[in-house]
């Protein structure tokens, strides 16, 4: 089930940015210790739940409606014929004013970029406006990233690149709005996606996805900067379930609190 595998990719590019997040400085040389100290701790607890994650999700089944071909992954003929009304506009970008929103933005459109493309819509305006935002924001650090489409995959290299210029605070802005849009999008489409999953599974990713929360709201108590990754997540709280139809019901009850943390992170 690769769609779903960007969850995965875009939680660990939160987690990685956290763990980056300048440190508060503190004249108790002990007690700064302790502090470093109790992020490695967080950091290694995140990193073994992330990779849980990753794995229970990468033992799904692909959903009856996407399907493997050379050039990757496809959609079926009557899954194409009803295409989403629920992605963003291109035109959005204009709205974005601040450097923050603009990296949002970047990141969103991306997703929906594509999303659109799976289901074989125009994406000429979704281009010239990801092309602007990168203009925009001008940061060196998404010349490693080799199709401009992709950077809300935020990966390793890419952080290690906007750490080394300046930007990595600026990563979990990509990474959150990510995790947020794909959220967004997939439970428009939960039935669909829940086809594949079984009590057993739902069970151990939103455990994990849990211990994950936790761990990035203790990280949140020694900088203030990652609080609004916590907030974006916020909504994940409630994915705490034993069962598919339990878990169903959990992302039919959080559907407005996806909403809003999506108008709150692309506005």
């Amino acid at each position: 089930m690769k769609k779903l595998t960007i969850f995965a990719v875009a939680f660990a590019a939160i987690v990685f940015a956290a763990c980056g997040g300048k440190k508060t400085e503190n004249n108790v040389e002990d007690a700064d210790s302790l502090k470093t100290f109790e992020q490695q701790q967080i950091e290694a607890s995140i990193k073994m739940h992330i990779d849980s994650i990753a794995a229970e999700v990468g033992k799904l089944k692909q959903p009856g409606f996407v399907q493997e071909s050379n050039g990757g992954l496809t959609l079926t003929k009557e899954e194409k014929q009803v295409k989403p009304n629920y992605l963003l506009s291109a035109s959005a970008a204009d709205d974005a004013a601040t450097l923050a929103e603009k990296y949002r933005m970047l990141s969103a459109l991306s997703v929906d970029k594509k999303v659109a493309e799976l289901y074989e819509m125009p994406v000429e305006d979704y281009d010239k406006a990801i092309a602007k935002l990168i203009a925009d924001i001008n940061d060196p650090s998404f010349k490693t990233v080799e199709n401009s489409g992709t950077i809300f995959e935020t990966t390793q290299t890419l952080y290690e690149e906007m750490e080394k210029n300046g930007r990595i605070n600026y990563f979990w802005q990509l990474a959150s709005a990510a995790l947020v849009e794909e959220l967004y999008i997939a439970n428009q489409n939960a039935d669909k996606f829940l086809s594949v999953v079984d009590d057993e599974a739902a069970s151990n990713i939103t455990f994990r996805v849990i211990l994950v929360l936790d761990a990035i709201n203790r990280l949140a108590e020694y900088d203030p900067e990652i609080k609004p990754i916590a907030d974006a997540v916020a909504p994940l709280e409630v994915l705490n379930a034993t069962s598919t139809d339990e878990l169903k019901k959990q992302l039919n009850d959080a559907k407005d609190a996806i909403d809003t943390a999506r108008a709150a992170l692309v506005k």
